[in-house]
């Protein structure tokens, strides 16, 4: 890894994280409800995303810096953009709240739904 991967690896990692708020928030405004659609939604679509991209440009886990692509995009923007710790923290929070049943489903649905959108976005690649 060279020094300007971990310039495009940080600059992503800003933006991504910037958009997560952006979109967090703007979904969190329409839809309050316990169960954290927000973050839900970013985690999903993040996972679509670098899935179809990874897929497109035949990159595999080895390859996540040396070009602007992969670094700038796949482990900046993206990586900043999905959040495994909050959805444990939603998680938390909602078993905190008594909402034990939700909790679960909110942690399976979205490791569930992560897995089918990755594989929706490597299929969609793969045409």
């Amino acid at each position: 890894m060279d020094a300007i991967d971990i310039l495009w690896v940080g600059l992503g990692g800003g933006i991504g994280s910037l958009l997560r708020w952006q979109v967090g928030q703007f979904i969190e405004r329409r839809i309050g409800t316990p169960f954290k659609v927000g973050t839900f939604v970013i985690n999903v679509s993040g996972a679509f995303v670098i899935a179809y991209l990874a897929a497109s440009l035949s990159l595999g886990w080895e390859h996540r810096y040396g070009d602007v692509v992969s670094s700038l995009v796949l482990t900046g923007v993206l990586g900043g953009y999905t959040t495994f710790s909050t959805m444990q923290l939603d998680a938390v929070q909602m078993a905190a709240a008594r909402r034990h049943a939700l909790a679960l489903a909110y942690l399976v649905s979205s490791v569930g739904a992560g897995l089918v959108a990755a594989a929706a976005g490597v299929a969609l690649a793969r045409v």
